[in-house]
């Protein structure tokens, strides 16, 4: 695959007005239905009770969720929490009911289905605190996104700068959008995989920008379309093996790593699909409908260099 990806020379730029329009198509669709459905926040942001309780033989999940139904607690989210005997379960907030009545009214329910029950732990997460994180988790990904600017900035170019945060900012809407258009509760572990997100695709927006700005130098011929298009397939076989190898372990955490983490496994994978098309198909458009030239990335001569060179 590294060799066939080394040979490749695809006309990348040929589609580029196509990938903007279904970017732009999935963008509106996330930002509509973020606007109409929301996020499915998790207890981390709303509020609720947390309680890990312990058993002594393996639990089965659907039997917990169903006692707690009968007892009157619906909305429950029940999972395992490290190993079989292991649960832990999610509750928000109910209105006329204290969270200390909530967590000892839940175990009496577990303890009166017949199992032999622990309680372990007891976490009461307050509507001012999730309002709190809420916020925090927003200018997180603002501060991030404007220290990137400024870091693109010094080490490119400005034109550079403003293609790799419309490219993050589109990875970041068409994440969000996919939560909320699947509904999978969003909750703090899923925002650090967007952060981390971020992070992976302006790593790729920087690998291949740092070999755009080294052809618009090294190259004497060519358009900015054939310059940019020869640096796409010049790093087209990094992109593809580190996404690839990503991926891998990634679907393997998704599918095996438990319920505890599959939101955020599952942020990362959608994230790193997204972050790897928008390098391409996004950040490199965007710089050349800014009009990016090699005039832009010539090296600036010092002012009395060639008195230099001469020994003067």
């Amino acid at each position: 695959m590294w060799q066939i990806a080394k040979n490749m020379n695809y006309d990348f730029m040929a589609v580029r007005k196509s990938a903007l329009i279904l970017s732009a198509i999935l963008i509106l669709i996330s930002i509509a239905s973020l606007a109409t459905r929301g996020l499915n926040l998790g207890i981390d942001f709303t509020g609720g009770t947390v309680i890990e309780v312990g058993y002594q033989q393996a639990a089965e999940l659907t039997e917990v969720r169903s006692l707690l139904d009968e007892a009157g607690y619906e909305g429950a989210i029940v999972q395992h929490f490290g190993t079989a005997t292991d649960v832990l379960i999610r509750i928000a907030p109910q209105e006329g009911i204290s969270n200390a009545e909530i967590s000892s009214g839940m175990l009496s329910a577990l303890v009166g289905g017949g199992s032999d029950v622990e309680m372990r732990r007891v976490e009461f997460v307050g509507p001012q605190v999730g309002d709190e994180l809420t916020e925090d988790g927003g200018l997180a990904i603002l501060y991030a996104l404007f220290g990137i600017l400024i870091y693109v900035s010094f080490r490119f170019e400005k034109r550079f700068a403003a293609g790799s945060v419309v490219a993050l900012i589109h990875d970041v809407t068409i994440t969000l959008g996919f939560f909320s258009l699947t509904q999978v509760e969003f909750d703090l572990s899923v925002l650090a995989a967007i952060l981390a997100v971020i992070g992976y695709s302006l790593n790729d927006t920087i690998v291949v920008f740092d070999r755009i700005r080294e052809n618009f130098r090294k190259m004497r011929k060519g358009t900015s379309i054939e310059i940019v298009n020869r640096s796409l397939n010049q790093t087209l076989a990094r992109t593809l093996v580190t996404s690839l190898t990503t991926l891998l372990v990634l679907v393997a955490l998704f599918l095996f790593g438990g319920e505890i983490i599959s939101a955020f496994s599952l942020a990362l994978i959608v994230g790193v699909v997204i972050g790897t098309y928008s390098s391409i198909y996004i950040a490199s458009p965007t710089i050349l409908l800014l009009g990016i030239s090699k005039a832009d990335l010539m090296p600036v001569e010092k002012e009395g260099a060639d008195l230099e060179d001469h020994g003067v």
